[in-house]
């Protein structure tokens, strides 16, 4: 391989890194998937591939494939909550800039693709959101057209079974995460209220690795009195910081350096929040970085007490 066709795959590698993190949901796995389609693209002559996006294509979906099969098993013995590893997108995907990929890497909408098979999500991202016609899709999983096309069926009835989580725009963000911590940091929540749907949830993923409250939270009542009562003692001045991941404004949440919480949030049609993540499971936060200053370590972390209500625990 020359120097040419080394750039080929630097070309087609953020696209490769859009696709295999969307099938499996975790940077780290698909960073070993788009590094074993390299190897496997080092190890073919130039003369071999006629069509190198659709080469590159393939090898990497049916990689992903495979590990998303072997993932499952792995994820049903998951401390807690599950929850896609936070990924930075401000680079992810050519142009990133189409509303139908910045929707499909929400935090959100990858929790609705974890009820899909596996070839099922990998037909239904092929199609619907790089849309690849199923000729090609059939040759990249080997099966027939006519059953890409059962594939992407059975893969959209089970994705239509919920809202599907919208993409905000830029200022309904800023308002949603202003007024979010403005009801951290001084327990005001007139602001905050009016943008959370009345049936709200947050879910937390500390993967047994680090405290986190056990069970989902559902409703205004009760995700508010999380927000203020729990998060306002334990996010301290300067902790904080404002980040893009997930194709959306989050907040990343340091200690001496350190990212110990990502918080991320999915919007409805009517733009407003009905889902909040918290991810403190420190290796889905390995890749992302969070004050220069190293800040003093919270003296509390978000937990839940014997009776099963919200509450710090130290």
């Amino acid at each position: 391989m020359n120097t040419e066709t080394i750039e080929i795959f630097e070309q087609h590698r953020p696209s490769l890194m859009g696709l295999a993190y969307r099938v499996l949901g975790s940077v780290a796995e698909a960073e070993d998937v788009v590094q074993d389609t390299l190897i496997a693209w080092l190890g073919t002559r130039d003369d071999e591939i006629e069509n190198p996006q659709g080469w590159l294509t393939t090898v990497c979906v049916r990689k992903a494939v495979d590990v998303l099969k072997s993932a499952r098993h792995t994820r049903t013995s998951y401390i807690g909550a599950w929850l896609p590893e936070p990924m930075h997108t401000e680079n992810l995907d050519d142009p990133e800039a189409q509303l139908s990929l910045s929707e499909s890497v929400t935090m959100a909408f990858m929790l609705v693709l974890e009820r899909l098979a596996p070839k099922e999500r990998a037909a239904f991202l092929l199609h619907d959101v790089f849309e690849m016609d199923y000729a090609d899709i059939s040759k990249s999983l080997d099966v027939s057209e006519n059953a890409c096309r059962k594939l992407v069926s059975r893969a959209r009835a089970n994705v239509q079974r919920e809202e599907t989580p919208r993409h905000a725009p830029p200022e309904r963000q800023d308002a949603f995460v202003d007024a979010f911590m403005t009801a951290v940091k001084t327990g005001t929540t007139e602001g905050l209220v009016q943008l959370l749907a009345e049936d709200v949830t947050l879910h937390a993923d500390g993967g047994g690795k680090a405290t986190s409250i056990n069970r989902k939270l559902a409703g205004r009542r009760e995700v508010l009195a999380f927000i203020t009562r729990v998060l306002g003692r334990y996010w301290q001045p300067g902790t904080v910081s404002e980040q893009e991941l997930n194709s959306g404004r989050s907040l990343v949440v340091s200690a001496n350096g350190v990212v110990d919480t990502v918080v991320t949030f999915g919007y409805t049609a009517d733009l407003t929040v009905n889902r909040i993540f918290i991810t403190r499971n420190p290796d889905k936060l390995a890749r992302i970085t969070g004050n220069e200053t190293p800040d003093e370590a919270p003296n509390e972390v978000p937990g839940e007490s014997p009776d099963g209500t919200p509450a710090a625990m130290h």
